[in-house]
């Protein structure tokens, strides 16, 4: 099956922020997917920008639409089990935004209902494909310097007024811990595998908060610490990552760009997509600072892949179990910070 030819047909559950910015733009932007359907109360937003699909009010009605074969959700994260599972149990293939759902066992329950009805589950890491992430593991899986001994990994922004939106009311899985440490946790996984520990502080720091706006989280890994940090009171935000071995120390100062330039209209494929100007730095064996340019970030890739995967030609990009992992060390976190101790994280059967 050729997937450019015979495009899998996409239902987006959502046109908010991240459907609008990222979902939508990579999707199209992928030959063997085709948006033909938004689930949105708001036709009149959506029309404009994405003319010729087809709108439906009612996510429910959408998730089971005929005709569909993946669903996209990107609605508030209390929705995400309910929309996921009528959309496998329709046979759907189905992809759901970070974080996979509010608890554990929910999403156990959806890959156990992904698997008995032979559909694909998948959840958007897209974060695996940004530039900072990936030039900082090539150059841990080059040997630049040695063993990783402290990682840190941060996203911070200075946002110091409350927002009135879902993200920062209080509910299943708001927060900020919630909406970025998924990312981080993913990426650290990725790198690291399965901590021993997990040690969490969660705080409301702005005026008006009603969730958490900051977290600082510690994953043991034998005699390496990753620390995972987020906060909305960066004016001036540290490196997205630095990283101390045995041999010296890696930093990589500045963000990836793809979510800027998708707001700027720049899309997959475009002459500078992916690009980023900042190098990766290090320094080894006392010797002189050193740089290498970062390697492209290409988040369509998440895309690309599951098309190929819903094609039959290759894997699912982010597994359902590994999304499960990623929400065993949310959780162990929150445990954490709840109970003012150093949690041993249970692995996923």
């Amino acid at each position: 099956m050729n997937p450019s030819s015979n495009p899998a047909r996409v239902a987006l559950i959502g046109y908010g922020y991240a459907s609008r910015t990222f979902h939508a733009p990579l999707i199209q932007a992928v030959p063997g997917l085709s948006l033909a359907l938004v689930a949105s109360s708001k036709a009149e937003q959506v029309r404009p920008e994405l003319p010729g699909v087809a709108i439906e009010a009612d996510p429910m009605q959408a998730v089971v639409a005929p005709g569909v074969d993946l669903v996209v959700i990107a609605t508030p994260n209390d929705t995400h089990f309910p929309l996921a599972m009528a959309a496998l149990r329709a046979g759907k293939h189905v992809v759901v935004d970070k974080p996979m759902t509010p608890s554990l066992a929910e999403a156990c329950e959806l890959h156990a209902t992904a698997q008995a009805h032979g559909r694909i589950l998948s959840v958007f890491h897209n974060r695996r494909w940004d530039s900072d992430f990936l030039s900082v593991r090539q150059a841990l899986r080059d040997g630049l310097i040695g063993d990783a001994r402290h990682f840190e990994s941060r996203i911070e922004r200075f946002r110091p007024q409350v927002r009135d939106r879902w993200r920062e009311r209080p509910g299943p899985a708001t927060g900020l811990w919630w909406d970025l440490g998924p990312h981080l946790v993913d990426q650290a996984l990725a790198l690291f595998g399965w901590p021993d520990t997990v040690q969490a502080n969660l705080a409301l720091q702005r005026s008006g908060a009603t969730t958490e706006d900051w977290a600082h989280v510690v994953l043991g890994f034998g005699p390496t610490r990753v620390i995972l940090h987020v906060g909305m009171l960066a004016a001036i935000p540290g490196a997205r990552f630095v990283v101390h071995g045995t041999r010296g120390s890696i930093v990589k100062a500045r963000p990836d760009r793809q979510e800027q330039q998708l707001l700027e209209g720049l899309r997959p494929g475009d002459p500078q997509w992916g690009t980023d100007a900042d190098p990766l730095q290090w320094q080894s064996d006392d010797g002189p600072m050193q740089s290498r340019p970062a390697l492209p970030g290409d988040q369509s890739q998440f895309y690309v892949e599951l098309a190929a995967a819903i094609a039959g030609n290759g894997p699912n990009p982010v597994p359902p179990d590994e999304a499960i992992r990623v929400m065993a060390i949310m959780q162990a976190a929150v445990d954490s910070a709840s109970d003012g101790r150093t949690v041993s994280p249970t692995l996923p059967v």
